[in-house]
């Protein structure tokens, strides 16, 4: 496995790639995408999302260079509407999952994590001590506000937000496209959380489901990108309406550079201090590269890697290899 220093930064990376009813497979020490129309190689170091699509081979050779390069791999459903799994991110520490579980887990830091998260939204500053259910409220105006602006901007007419999975095909034209949109965003938000070492299930203001933080982030970015991107396309016109959305996300997410903003955005909101926050190199810091250390109710470092068989906590021999945690 290459030396994870030397993978790119998540905020330099592309932000995704799409593919549908093709093989996938490694060429040298990237993947190549076929399809009828030929062959594409791909640069995996590159990406920061693969999305497989219906219809999609993949190699077993494809996945390790894939995750050996820190690219996250999601199978999805047409156009990228559906999640349905994950691959492996790019982070082997566990640093910010256990800072994460620990603020969530807490009734308190959780709602100053919340706060910090509705802050965020708003261009305005709001005056301290708004309640939980003010700061709900306020937000309810301004996603209504974003969706009035986009209407009034685009003359794609607005009559509410109905997401049906099962009826897709039936729902009006904005609704697929700001679903579509979305769904680009999580992906996106779900690696960049991945690829810090963040667990896309403890979510703080979202709870109850495997995405609940992914919904938490890229709500932080929804009326600035997703609503506008929707309405845009719509008012484009029907044909082809899903990948035009999907083409503009592209683009949209390259020229605000979307994947510089959001890992620094959740450390934020997670109130990591500025002097503790990790660079993002792929396993960046060198306790990523040896087992860690197992836990101790005292409180103490105590070594991993080491037999301890003697039975009072002294090391018996040092291994001439470390334990990879395998068993």
């Amino acid at each position: 496995m290459k030396d994870l220093h030397t993978l790119p930064k998540v905020r330099d990376s592309w932000s995704y790639l799409y593919v549908e009813r093709c093989r996938v497979d490694q060429k040298d020490k990237a993947i190549a995408i076929h399809d009828q129309r030929g062959v594409v190689p791909v640069p995996c170091a590159s990406i920061t999302l693969l999305m497989l699509g219906p219809g999609t081979t993949i190699t077993h050779a494809a996945i390790r260079a894939l995750a050996e390069n820190g690219c996250l791999v999601c199978w999805t459903g047409e156009g990228g509407v559906r999640f349905y799994a994950q691959g492996l991110g790019e982070t082997r520490s566990a640093r910010n999952l256990l800072r994460q579980a620990a603020a969530c887990s807490d009734p308190t830091t959780r709602l100053g994590v919340i706060d910090r998260m509705y802050r965020m939204r708003f261009q305005e500053e709001i005056p301290p001590g708004y309640s939980l259910q003010q700061l709900r409220g306020r937000e309810g105006l301004r996603v209504r506000a974003a969706y009035s602006k986009a209407s009034q901007e685009t003359g794609v007419p607005w009559r509410g937000r109905a997401y049906r999975p099962e009826e897709w095909r039936g729902a009006d034209p904005i609704n697929r496209a700001l679903s579509a949109a979305n769904s680009c965003l999580y992906g996106v938000c779900h690696a960049a959380i991945v690829s810090a070492g963040y667990s896309p299930a403890l979510g703080f203001i979202h709870s109850g489901k495997q995405l609940s933080f992914v919904y938490d982030i890229a709500d932080l970015y929804k009326a600035d990108v997703s609503i506008p991107a929707a309405f845009e396309a719509v008012a484009e016109g029907p044909g082809n309406l899903e990948s035009r959305v999907r083409q503009r996300l592209r683009d949209i997410f390259y020229g605000e550079r979307i994947l510089s903003r959001i890992v620094p955005d959740i450390d934020r909101a997670i109130g990591v201090p500025e002097q503790e926050a990790m660079p993002y190199e792929g396993a960046v810091d060198e306790a990523t590269l040896v087992p860690g250390w197992l836990w101790d109710p005292d409180g103490a470092d105590v070594r991993a890697g080491v037999n301890y068989a003697s039975g009072d906590g002294a090391p018996v021999e040092e291994p001439p290899e470390f334990d990879d945690g395998g068993g």
